[in-house]
């Protein structure tokens, strides 16, 4: 299995190689010759970035953004939800986060009084919910 060198070049690179090739009219696998690189394709690609984007383009990092960055994206769109909720919108949800934290701990504590007695008088709800008919 052949391990994958993943070089990564300048800006300033990639416009001096794309400045070589219009000033000389050279190809790209005669450009990708001058310039020692392995894949003249990669220039063309330079190429078609820069006449799309200008020089901004050949600075994007190519492939898929890795988990870190997609995470800190989901955490600041949340940040801004949350500034974007209005006071009444933000009491109205810490109301409800507190309602379901007492509904919870009420029913923690009867289970806590009396695990069986709590379980019987659930077993039907429960259990009708994780049977369900083949017919």
């Amino acid at each position: 299995m052949r391990k994958k060198n993943k070089e990564t070049y300048s800006v300033q690179f990639k416009l001096d190689v794309l400045s070589f090739m219009k000033r000389t009219g050279s190809s790209e696998t005669d450009t990708a010759l001058q310039f020692g690189l392995t894949n003249p394709s990669m220039i063309a690609s330079w190429k078609k970035a820069f006449l799309e984007g200008g020089p901004e383009a050949l600075d994007r990092p190519k492939g898929r953004p890795s988990m870190s960055d997609f995470n800190k994206n989901k955490r600041n769109k949340k940040v801004a939800e949350e500034k974007e909720m209005t006071y009444e919108q933000k009491l109205e949800r810490e109301n409800e986060l507190l309602r379901l934290e007492v509904e919870y701990l009420k029913k923690l504590r009867a289970f806590q009084m009396d695990p069986e007695g709590y379980l019987e008088k659930h077993k039907q709800r429960y259990h009708s919910n994780s049977k369900k008919s083949s017919n």
